[in-house]
């Protein structure tokens, strides 16, 4: 059977991808393995989503006296908390075979591998194979938890995400290692159910990608809630030989042992580029990445590759863009091709965490001469009465021309905030514009404009 394109994985990547290729009239087949939409849908956004909010509603609960609302004592049920969250991934899932449908794109269950002259073999479960061809052929496999060399994942008591998602009991205590967006929100949901969670980071500061600012703010919040957290710190080995884990923890004072249940790693995560063809079509990598131009053109005519496979941002709406750039250019369309620097990142512990653009330090080594205002919630009317006066926004301008360079914000519900200044950037929305927009009140949103008129010296609630 010959196609237009062919997509190896449906993951936001792959299944955005085919779906615009066949809004363009181009004949579309998609080869999946495992699940339809992939690690996102299935095993990473949604369910953890699920999860965090699980935790949040007990949170809730166990606050609500504050609220002044009377309510017996709350008890997490765990299982069922697992079991929403994979009922919310299955619909996920059902919902991108029901797009697939309407698109009339062409599902090849099974793996998928690129062979020279555009040809794409699948060896399906029962180990039957079959090769197709295709004008276009774009691998988006996705990634997979990283495995570190002294924390071998043996699925039980040194787990990786997807087992933290689907562990059939509680833990009563957890050492999570690394404090990237997987570590802080597994971390946020365990100690909020009640399990003693310690986060070990070898960096100087958790959530290191960050601005300095907002990891300082979620170490403060994280302590608050009970969370112990050591940075420059590295996990030497874990014996699991007793009924839990002893983990030695190198620390700058000297060797800790830390004795706990379960030891979830969040090392980040690695691109699944092996056996997908690379040697046989020889397409070239580079530090574990398919190297690729800016519309995802690899050094092979007819090959693309896209999502965590590639250089930039292993986040799912960068892997739907750069899905949906790649198609528009092989349809003959002109696409922008996508700028890296404008891409919002969102980790969802509370405070979540939300930010675009430049951080403070790297704003600063790229030569611009600043305008930096903060405005924290809890001068926020709305935060206050919502009871989430934690964290702030922070607005980083060039002080020669105004312009948008960065915004960093922790606190509640800034995930949703964050868009506002993607498209302002986007824009090229100057400091005095941003400052001039009038922002509706009360809302938590005020605090952009409230944080740009501090940049400026023109605060009014501070």
């Amino acid at each position: 059977m010959n196609y237009d394109v062919i997509v190896i994985g449906s993951g936001p990547g792959g299944y955005v991808a085919a779906i615009r290729a066949s809004q363009l009239g181009l004949k579309t087949a998609v080869v999946e393995r495992e699940s339809l939409g992939g690690i996102c849908l299935n095993w990473g956004c949604i369910p953890t989503k699920a999860l965090l909010k699980s935790a949040q509603v007990f949170e809730y609960i166990n606050h609500a006296a504050e609220y002044g609302i009377k309510t017996a004592e709350a008890e997490a049920d765990f299982a069922a908390v697992i079991k929403r969250s994979r009922g919310v991934a299955d619909g996920m899932s059902k919902g991108v075979q029901f797009l697939m449908k309407k698109n009339k794109i062409d599902v090849i269950m099974g793996t998928g591998k690129a062979k020279p002259g555009n040809k794409v073999e699948v060896k399906a479960a029962d180990g039957t194979q079959k090769d197709y061809t295709a004008t276009s052929i774009i691998l988006a496999t996705g990634g997979r938890s990283r495995e570190l060399p002294n924390l071998k994942q043996d699925g039980k008591k040194i787990i990786g995400y997807r087992q933290a998602m689907v562990l059939p009991e509680q833990p009563k205590s957890m050492v999570v290692v690394g404090s990237g967006a997987i570590g802080v929100e597994f971390a946020y949901f365990y100690a909020t159910l009640g399990t003693k969670v310690t986060v070990v980071e070898f960096m100087e500061n958790i959530v290191p990608v960050e601005d300095e600012d907002i990891s300082k703010q979620l170490l403060r919040s994280f302590k608050k809630a009970g969370i112990e957290v050591m940075t420059s710190s590295s996990v030497e080995s874990v014996d699991t030989s007793g009924t839990g884990c002893k983990v030695q923890v190198k620390t700058a004072a000297g060797m800790v042992t830390l004795e706990c249940d379960v030891v979830l790693s969040a090392a980040g995560v690695v691109a699944n580029i092996e056996n997908i063809g690379l040697e046989e079509t020889g397409i070239k990598t580079e530090k574990g990445k398919v190297i690729v131009d800016e519309f995802y053109n690899t050094n092979v005519k007819g090959y693309y590759a896209i999502g965590d496979i590639v250089s930039g941002q292993a986040l799912a709406h960068v892997a739907s863009a750069e899905g949906i750039i790649c198609v528009e250019k092989i349809a003959g369309h002109k696409p922008e091709p996508l700028d890296y620097n404008n891409i919002p990142g969102c980790t969802y512990c509370s405070p979540e965490i939300a930010s675009v653009g430049y951080t403070e330090k790297a704003a600063k080594a790229a030569g611009y001469e600043l305008k930096i205002g903060k405005f924290p919630f809890s001068a926020s009317g709305k935060a206050s009465a919502a009871g989430a006066k934690d964290g702030f926004i922070k607005m980083i301008y060039d002080a020669k021309y105004g312009e948008l360079l960065g915004a960093h914000m922790i606190g509640a519900n800034v995930t949703e905030l964050i868009a506002e200044i993607v498209v302002a950037r986007k824009l090229e929305t100057t400091g005095h514009e941003m400052l001039k927009a009038v922002h509706p009140h009360p809302t938590m949103s005020e605090a952009i404009m409230e944080a740009t008129a501090d940049a400026y010296g023109e605060v009014i609630h501070l």
